[in-house]
């Protein structure tokens, strides 16, 4: 094993041989970064640096071990092999060295390489001392500007590794803060994304707001400091009186969308307190059809929670809420309880979520449109629907119980009509 190299940068923890690679070659950025930091991931995520080859490189490797390959940019030769626990990037040095390349990268703790040959650590910015000094410092002003998605970057970093933003590095990003509207909005959403799934991230997206970053898609953002900077802690306490409860905060809302639930109450405080208007802004930022209901659905009921008693709330409103809101309900009680909704009060409606059997949160049909059609003998049109809905709402406010009655109340509804 090579000397001075450390375990987590080992190549026996990797899932291809040493002996694929050709030397000169270069782990660089977050791997060594975080191995130095000595922080452990499940997923790996390694980055080489080569002087040439860099593609084919990676396409025999994933030739060799039966992974997958994407080839990233055919211009940079940058390419990437999958594998079932992380990734391995393989790009040709910008400026034709190890030391150009690492000159044209972000801060200056991810400017450190490692020869994985001999173990040597080539740290030619001194990296290592920021690592030390828990600091985030640019390279040079002009690399942020090259790529301004960088100055998202710092402010998800710091979340991340609990470091703080250098001074002039951190005056630098203010000033630059208007490049951000030339970035591709799925780049941005992903960086949003990280600090809103991240327990250190909300402070770190309050300071972005603060200094312009997020001003381009949320422009009222700052108005709501109040409700954002008390999420986590208030889904917290939800999670200890609720253990059931807490532990949706983290489910995504689809499995083929990984956004937590917890992360689209952020963003629907994030946005204009306006539905209409936040709507615009997710869109502008292209979040899925799923993400924006959600996030639409919260606004819409955070008043509603917020103007009367829940106690109060008819058993037919709390259907309704239930049926807008949906998966997301865990992330309502948060949003509502860092809006100063007293937790006694909340509960009636937590207790209801957490009821499988509760036909309020959770209904059931007692008939079906084609039973309906065949019992009453008529054709499917727009009635069904309303028939359905005013037998639900009967149920859920006790006026009925059984298939028979729901029967028996329809062909009623038809008579009087």
């Amino acid at each position: 094993m090579p000397i001075n190299l450390p375990t987590a940068l080992s190549p026996e923890t990797w899932p291809f041989d040493l002996e694929l690679l050709t030397p000169p070659v270069y782990l660089v950025g977050g791997a060594v970064r975080d191995a130095l930091l000595g922080r452990r991931s499940h997923y790996f995520d390694l980055d080489f640096v080569m002087l040439t080859r860099a593609v084919k490189t990676a396409r025999n490797i994933a030739d060799r071990t039966k992974g997958g390959f994407v080839l990233l940019d055919a211009e940079r030769q940058i390419a990437r092999v999958v594998f079932a626990g992380g990734t391995a990037d393989f790009a040709e040095a910008l400026g034709g060295s190890l030391e150009g390349d690492l000159l044209r990268r972000d801060f200056r703790i991810n400017a450190i390489a490692c020869n994985p040959f001999t173990g040597e650590i080539i740290d030619p910015l001194d990296g290592q001392t920021d690592l030390r000094l828990g600091l985030l410092r640019m390279i040079s002003r002009s690399n942020l500007e090259d790529d301004p998605l960088r100055l998202l970057r710092a402010y998800r970093q710091a979340a991340q590794l609990g470091f703080a933003i250098e001074p002039e590095t951190l005056e630098a990003i203010r000033e630059l803060a208007p490049l951000l509207s030339r970035v591709a909005v799925e780049r941005v959403r992903t960086e949003l994304g990280y600090l809103l799934s991240n327990h250190n991230g909300i402070p770190w997206i309050c300071r972005g707001c603060e200094d312009g970053l997020f001003s381009i898609w949320f422009a009222s953002a700052i108005d709501r400091f109040d409700i954002l900077t008390k999420i986590d802690s208030c889904a917290a306490d939800l999670a200890a009186i609720y253990p059931d409860l807490g532990r949706e905060f983290g489910r995504s809302i689809r499995d083929t969308i990984k956004t937590p639930l917890l992360a689209v109450g952020k963003l629907a405080i994030l946005a204009n307190s306006d539905p209409t208007i936040a709507e615009t802004e997710l869109l502008r930022l292209k979040y899925s059809n799923a993400e924006i209901k959600s996030a639409i659905g919260l606004l819409k009921y955070l008043p509603k929670l917020q103007a009367k008693p829940i106690a109060e709330m008819s058993l037919r409103k709390q259907y309704f809420l239930f049926r807008d809101v949906g998966i997301v309900f865990p992330a309502l009680a948060v949003l509502a309880l860092a809006a100063g909704v007293a937790v006694d009060d909340i509960s009636l409606l937590i207790n209801r979520y957490l009821n499988a059997d509760d036909i309020i949160a959770h209904p059931t049909q007692l008939v079906s449109g084609n039973e309906l059609m065949e019992s009453l003998k008529i054709p499917r049109s727009p009635l069904i629907g309303q028939l359905l809905m005013e037998i639900q709402l009967a149920r859920v406010e006790g006026i009925i119980a059984t298939r028979e009655e729901a029967l028996k109340l329809a062909a009623d509804l038809i008579e009087v009509d």
